[in-house]
């Protein structure tokens, strides 16, 4: 059967919230879609300190996790089993388990096997700054450039099945211009302390860092429902102050950056993350 596959791989349950509107736009092209999570989120904050304890947060949001995937239509979900690093400098940051203190080898190996059995033509992951520095958004960052290429070596690691070449992979991020509508709201009503670690001059992509910019706005109903299926969705996060009008206004466009590609270059409004991509051939 002939199927495109768009696969997303990211640190932490509700990661995804980023490419929302591209799964459920492309789950109603006919694309089938997946997720990665490196992590579970165990060292996150529930908003509701009465459903989670710090020992079963964990399993906590991977329930959530399933149930923004089933609001998403994304059927196939995958959980690497690393513990989440915490913030930069805390100390959850040396557990033996967590993702930063992994091998690269071991994860890259993992999520090699991941791209060979689903077979994806389009990966998506964070970019450079992780969004907003998170050690484990930087780490799987890395750890999915890597396993980009190695995924299409059958020389390497030739035991997670058969090699599989993506045709390309994005980074995605917010915009410049989001994260200042953001600031600017924030500082105008005093709420500059929860803001003031986020330099909002250099976070997210500049203009001209976006190659593709997709606006969701028909989909945007699914997308923030399944967004708020996650209970560690903290109500005093920045973004969660902003109005309903002006939350909608940053949820209803996603930013993708052009990482690498074997089909070629995309073009300027083309806008389609599977743009140049050969359909694939059919499969018994």
């Amino acid at each position: 059967m002939s199927t495109k596959r768009l696969l997303g791989v990211f640190a932490h349950p509700d990661d995804e919230g980023l490419i929302g509107g591209a799964l459920l736009k492309y789950h109603e092209d006919g694309v089938e879609t997946g997720l990665v999570y490196a992590t579970r989120g165990e060292v996150g904050e529930a908003s509701d300190s009465i459903l989670a304890a710090p020992h079963n947060l964990g399993e906590i949001n991977e329930e959530e996790m399933r149930a923004a995937a089933d609001a998403l239509h994304v059927r196939n979900l995958w959980f690497l089993g690393y513990r989440d690093s915490g913030m930069p400098g805390t100390a959850d940051n040396q557990h033996p388990e967590a993702l930063i203190q992994a091998s690269p080898a071991e994860v890259i190996g993992k999520l090699a096997g991941i791209i060979r059995e689903f077979r994806p033509q389009v990966i998506i992951t964070f970019d450079e700054s992780g969004g907003y520095g998170h050690p484990d958004h930087i780490a799987i960052y890395k750890h999915t450039i890597g396993a980009y290429h190695v995924a299409a070596d059958d020389a390497l690691y030739p035991e997670m099945g058969p090699a599989h070449s993506a045709a390309k992979l994005y980074y995605t991020s917010y915009s410049r211009r989001q994260v200042a509508m953001m600031a600017e709201w924030i500082q105008d009503r005093a709420f500059d302390n929860v803001f003031k670690n986020l330099d909002s001059e250099h976070t997210g992509f500049s203009e001209d860092q976006i190659d593709i910019l997709l606006d969701v706005e028909p989909w945007l109903d699914e997308k923030m429902h399944a967004w708020s299926l996650h209970n560690q969705v903290d109500p005093v996060l920045p973004i969660n102050r902003l109005p309903r009008q002006i939350q909608r206004k940053w949820h209803n466009r996603e930013y993708y950056q052009l990482a690498t590609s074997r089909v070629g270059e995309d073009i300027v409004g083309e806008n389609d993350l599977f743009a140049h991509v050969p359909e694939p051939e059919d499969t018994p």
